[in-house]
């Protein structure tokens, strides 16, 4: 029983850890103190001067612990070789959640997120969020842009400012919440977004770049919702939606 919730605690802390890569985005997230760091990783045929030796400083000053990998086993742990520069680093995001937890909330407003590929909306839907009122973003780990340099850019020091909740796919989660309102977002819909009735749980749906909701989450919505348009305009970037959708009450 001990052995089962060693694990599962093991787990849970596991699941918040994001790995970053690059020398300044190591170096920034170092400079914030604010946010938990739980290893830095290295390539050890970094020269140790310049950027890697502001990173070695920083480590040391706030005791961290820095582990050395071959350059091909360190861009396993990037996942990113051609721009890691040699240097990752595993943060603790205390608002990235198993989108399990949602189903303990009394009420949300939500944005799902089905498909974006842009890492730059990405971060610019997460900074809209941040700023609006929305309790959180429902981003899937599969056919989904992953949190990387690009997206903290975009949201320009806001990723860790709201609830990220974390999933396999979109559909599996949609399925597991009752008394729900859910709303996918097209520009073919009857309704728009103001004709929304507020309801304690809403989560609104928003599409890939180019094809929108997948159909399989679209079946589970209860309405498709459209923004009313002017001039002939057809369509608006997905962050532009989310910011439109983060901002009504």
């Amino acid at each position: 029983m001990q052995d089962s919730q060693e694990y599962l605690d093991k787990k849970t802390y596991f699941d918040k850890v994001i790995t970053l890569y690059g020398r300044n985005v190591v170096i920034e997230v170092l400079q914030d103190e604010t946010i938990g760091i739980h290893k830095i990783h290295m390539a050890d045929s970094n020269k140790t001067d310049g950027a890697v030796k502001t990173i070695l400083d920083l480590a040391k000053k706030r005791n961290l612990e820095v582990s050395y990998h071959s350059k091909h086993a360190l861009s396993r742990i990037s996942k990113n070789a051609k721009q890691d520069q040699g240097v990752a680093i595993d943060i603790i995001a205390r608002t990235y959640q198993n989108a399990n937890e949602i189903q303990k909330l009394h009420s949300f407003k939500l944005i799902a997120l089905d498909g974006i590929q842009n890492p730059q909306n990405l971060g610019m839907i997460i900074r809209s969020c941040a700023a609006g009122n929305v309790d959180g973003i429902i981003l899937p780990k599969k056919n989904s842009a992953k949190i990387s340099p690009l997206v903290i850019k975009a949201s320009a020091g806001t990723l860790f400012k709201l609830p990220i909740y974390f999933c396999d796919t979109i559909d599996e989660v949609l399925k597991t919440l009752s008394d729900t309102r859910i709303y996918a977002l097209s520009s073919h819909a009857k309704h728009n977004i103001y004709d929304v009735v507020p309801h304690a749980k809403t989560i609104f749906v928003l599409g890939n770049e180019s094809e929108g909701v997948s159909p399989e989450v679209e079946i589970l919505c209860n309405d498709t919702l459209s923004i009313p348009m002017n001039r002939g305009v057809e369509s608006l970037n997905v962050a532009v939606t989310a910011s439109l959708l983060a901002f009504i009450k």
